[in-house]
């Protein structure tokens, strides 16, 4: 009786995995600046796997935890609390990319006064058509965030487990035509990641929306096989929460880069 579990919270048992995942973080970061060295893609690649490895083997993990019971009520709200910080630090990721071409578009550098003489985009930098592709582009991912909404609410406010896994089929689908047009989009750039700023700036900002939109899809598959698991109920989803509430901060992400880069930009 002395040990006797009288309160809400989840008492994590000892584990490897935040160890394992800070060496793998920083092989992957130092194989990444290596390989800007040409020093070759092969310990970024090792550090990759390892990465992967930890995602999957810790958050099996705890879907172990919430099929035995553990994640209560209050373990859950912290776990909503805790994403909700990792979003706002998505958005600060992004605020970097749009301040950097909010500064480089109002004031380009030119041969002779910063503010006068430069010019943006740059001479010679043919930019996208942002009614063609693009355009496709920001519906086909709005068409997946309205899926993935209709998925939640069939489980939640139905508890329709077969138009949930309809939605998160669709959503999914759309999401990788999404991923497959934007690396088309790539194939016909005019311009490109180094030579220029505006480049750089270009690639960064859509190539890590895309990085996230790859995660946002996996995020979903992996929700998906655990819809045919049985694991969500309209009580207890929280990863399937979080993977929705990610999937709408990226649809977020690409209506601020279409108008502020596709459109302002050029």
């Amino acid at each position: 009786m002395a040990h006797e579990k009288n309160h809400d919270y989840h008492i994590l048992t000892p584990s490897i995995q935040p160890f394992l995942g800070a060496v793998a973080a920083f092989v992957m970061l130092f194989g990444a600046v290596i390989w800007m060295h040409d020093s070759g893609p092969w310990l970024f690649l090792i550090g990759f796997a390892m990465t992967a490895y930890v995602m999957f083997t810790w958050w099996a993990e705890t879907i172990v935890e919430n099929n035995a019971g553990d994640h209560t009520p209050v373990v859950r709200l912290g776990l909503k609390y805790g994403f909700i910080l990792f979003i706002m630090s998505e958005i600060m990721f992004f605020v970097a990319w749009f301040w950097t071409f909010f500064k480089h578009a109002l004031y380009p550098m030119g041969p002779e006064s910063p503010a006068v003489d430069g010019v943006w985009p740059p001479v010679g930098i043919e930019t996208f058509d942002p009614w063609h592709l693009p355009l496709i582009n920001t519906l086909i991912l709005l068409c997946s965030g309205a899926a993935c909404t209709w998925a939640h609410h069939a489980l939640v406010h139905e508890n329709n487990r077969k138009d949930m896994k309809q939605g998160l089929i669709i959503a999914i689908l759309l999401g990788a035509l999404f991923t497959f047009f934007q690396a088309l989009e790539y194939s016909h750039a005019a311009f490109s990641f180094s030579g220029n700023i505006y480049g750089a700036t270009f690639f960064m900002a859509t190539g890590f929306h895309g990085a996230h939109v790859l995660i946002g899809t996996i995020f979903l598959f992996v929700c998906l096989m655990r819809t045919y698991a049985g694991h969500f109920t309209p009580e207890n989803h929280t990863g399937f929460e979080m993977a929705a509430w990610y999937w709408h901060f990226v649809d977020v992400v690409w209506l601020f880069l279409f108008a502020v880069i596709y459109i302002w930009g050029s």
